[in-house]
């Protein structure tokens, strides 16, 4: 299936076995009627629907991909490194924790791939035994064939990171407008970035934990 210029977006708030991220589907939701409104094809799993296998059967049909969800980097097998998210529930129908591993983004083969935002491993409390997986994730998907990724070095507050999200995509989408029809295109990833990061700045400021919310914002690509 040929790629649309859309947005494919992706949460688990709430993925067996480890800690919640109550933020994650909001923003998914938040994106998802920005995308609506602006007329971008785009489609939404988050919860139970967001197991491996259903990101699977879709990855191939969007240009660009959003991942709120926890994440891990297995040092030394990075291929195993990926995001967590369900799989299929147990015979007694509780939930199994899934894991969409960089080995089998690559194997999807994406020649359409444009960029991902990785809003990995979102946290109130953050998590120090994974406090760098995005900028390892992104180098990962950019191997996967993603042109343009955006991460975080560490975990971010819920709010901190829908605000960045809603303000990266607004900007991205005016950037990539042409002849009046908005897009999402990976070659403004970097600008919008900056213009997200800019915006939380102003209003977090400066001191420690203000610099803590923005300053870990990553672009790696093109």
């Amino acid at each position: 299936m040929t790629a649309s210029n859309g947005l494919f977006l992706i949460s688990q708030a709430n993925a067996p076995g480890l800690s919640e991220i109550p933020g994650a589907d909001d923003e998914t939701d938040t994106l998802s009627n920005m995308m609506q409104k602006q007329g971008i094809p785009h489609h939404r799993f988050s919860g139970p629907a967001a197991t491996v296998q259903n990101v699977k059967e879709k990855i191939r049909s969007y240009n660009a991909i959003h991942l709120a969800c926890h994440g891990s980097q297995i040092v030394g097998k990075p291929l195993k490194s990926g995001f967590y998210l369900r799989d299929q529930d147990g015979p007694n129908g509780e939930p199994q924790l899934g894991c969409l591993c960089l080995s089998e983004v690559i194997k999807e083969n994406l020649p359409n791939a444009d960029f991902a935002f990785l809003s990995a491993c979102q946290t109130s409390t953050g998590d120090q035994t994974l406090s760098d997986e995005a900028v390892h994730l992104a180098a990962g998907m950019l191997a996967a064939g993603y042109h343009s990724v955006v991460g975080t070095m560490w975990s971010i507050e819920d709010r901190y990171g829908q605000f960045i999200a809603e303000e990266f995509y607004k900007n991205l989408l005016e950037r990539s407008t042409v002849d009046g029809v908005p897009r999402l295109h990976g070659s403004q990833a970097a600008y919008a970035l900056n213009h997200a990061v800019k915006c939380l700045r102003k209003e977090v400021g400066d001191a420690a934990h203000g610099l803590l919310a923005w300053i870990p914002y990553v672009h790696f690509g093109v």
